[in-house]
């Protein structure tokens, strides 16, 4: 258990995020055997769901049948992925030199129900990674606690699987670029750079602004002199591309192989939209086929039903994929308005590619809000100014659990809560290692789990 000085101090001396703050706790989040498994499960799933995307989204904008022996093309999947999406982005997320490339950093927020997990979302370029090898190190005070993760294992597995995409370069130059849009975590990659840096590696971060391109090269100055880049760690989702700078000349020497970047600049991957299509009907066989038995009844079981609100309308004898009204199928979407409070237990939120698309900034609950407030986010969704789609999902409660944090006078009472769960798992040579799972405990009275301040950011141990 560790004492609330302790805790201060220890984030006094080291700032992880820009000017956030949050609740502490003197003990680490406990995960049961049964569900360290579980979650350690659901990471390989998340892999082989990325791999089966990519490849259905290939297909799809190639106009290729999905399945080995039956009929089924979907050139819609590539026209929702692709909507809105500069062209030279989308011609180099289907170049064959990207083929096979997926996130080598995955995160899905698992929420926790009376039910088991609930997926909501998965994240290709996540924050909290130097946040979350801080807390297993700092919560690692004892032979009786069992950090799940550690320090050290997440730093290594970060930089082992960024130099793993230039395995011939026995030294690389790795650049972590963080733009405006996510200055709020830019603290805790220095934090994690500047571990790497003492094990003897080259990994550093700048502003994407302060890229330089030189000749067929990215580079950056180090101590006045340009040193070349061989990695770029992109920490900036690709809505905000074009306040990137030297994003034209990424994409051009990218292609003469002069630097890797990851996550790769594949714009369908930071779609939550993904789920909807892991959902839709007509593509269960495709997903059946590319997924395996574990696997798909894995993702089946933890993903919470979820529709694209595609705006366009139907023919008069078609109804919507969509949740049932007083039992009835719907055929326009602004149906959803007349939705009992029960049956507005939905999330609508944006699908991506936008700067509201992250940090819980689109989304409403449909049960907390007015009706009014419901008809006015349904609108919003289907005359959205940049025509971008939205999701709605089904909503799955996080069960009430209690757990010990300090109040603000540094006295411990048992707070009454609800959980996320964010599993860090680490992609290389196909082999998905967990090493480290960050937990965020809200008060009760909140309905959307976020990083909020009343909110409290832990680590996890296993349960003995």
């Amino acid at each position: 258990m560790l004492d609330y000085a302790s805790l201060k101090q220890a984030f006094e001396e080291t700032s992880l995020f820009e000017s956030k703050t949050w609740r502490l706790s003197p003990e680490a989040w406990p995960i049961s055997p049964q569900d360290l498994e579980t979650i350690q499960q659901i990471g390989e799933a998340c892999f082989a769901f990325q791999v089966a995307l990519e490849n259905l989204y290939t297909r799809s904008w190639q106009d290729k049948n999905l399945l080995r022996n039956t009929p089924l093309k979907a050139p819609w999947v590539a026209e929702y992925l692709d909507r809105n999406k500069p062209p030279p982005l989308i011609e180099h997320a289907r170049s064959k030199r990207l083929r096979g490339r997926t996130p080598l950093i995955l995160r899905p927020d698992l929420l926790m129900t009376e039910d088991g997990f609930a997926l909501t979302e998965m994240d290709s370029v996540p924050g909290g990674i130097g946040l979350t090898a801080f807390l297993n190190d700092l919560y690692n005070v004892g032979a009786e606690v069992s950090i799940i993760g550690s320090r050290e294992g997440m730093e290594d597995a970060f930089y082992e699987c960024l130099a793993s995409t230039v395995a011939e370069r026995t030294f690389p130059f790795v650049a972590i670029l963080v733009s405006d849009e996510a200055a709020t975590y830019r603290p805790e990659m220095e934090w994690l750079a500047a571990n790497l840096q003492r094990k003897g590696k080259r990994v550093f971060v700048f502003h994407t602004n302060e890229v330089m391109p030189l000749g067929n090269a990215l580079c950056v100055g180090i101590d006045g002199d340009p040193q070349k880049i061989d990695i770029v760690y992109r920490f900036w989702e690709l809505f905000d591309q074009a306040n990137v700078a030297p994003m034209d000349h990424m994409l051009q020497i990218w292609d003469e192989g002069e630097v890797d970047v990851t996550p790769p600049m594949k714009p369908y991957q930071e779609e939550k939209m993904a789920l909807g299509l892991f959902h839709h009907p007509r593509l269960e066989p495709y997903w059946r086929e590319n997924l395996s038995k574990r696997a798909f009844k894995l993702l089946k079981q933890i993903i919470p039903q979820t529709w694209i609100v595609d705006p366009a309308p139907v023919p008069p004898f078609a109804v919507l994929d969509a949740p049932f009204i007083d039992g009835r199928p719907i055929h326009d979407w602004r149906q959803l308005a007349d939705a009992s409070k029960k049956e507005r237990e939905l999330i609508l939120k944006i699908s991506g590619f936008h700067e509201t698309a992250w940090g819980a900034r689109s989304v409403v609950y449909g049960a907390d809000v007015s009706k009014e407030e419901w008809t006015q986010a349904i609108d919003n969704a289907l005359n959205h100014p940049q025509n971008m789609l939205h999701i709605l999902q089904e909503y799955r409660k996080p069960k009430r659990i209690e757990h010990p944090v300090y109040n603000d006078a540094g006295e411990i009472y048992s707070m009454q809560g609800r959980v996320r769960l964010c599993p860090y798992y680490f992609v290389q040579d196909d082999t998905v290692k967990l090493e480290g799972i960050l937990s965020t405990f809200c008060p009760a009275d909140k309905k959307i789990i976020h990083g909020m301040k009343d909110a409290a950011l832990i680590p996890c141990r296993l349960q003995s």
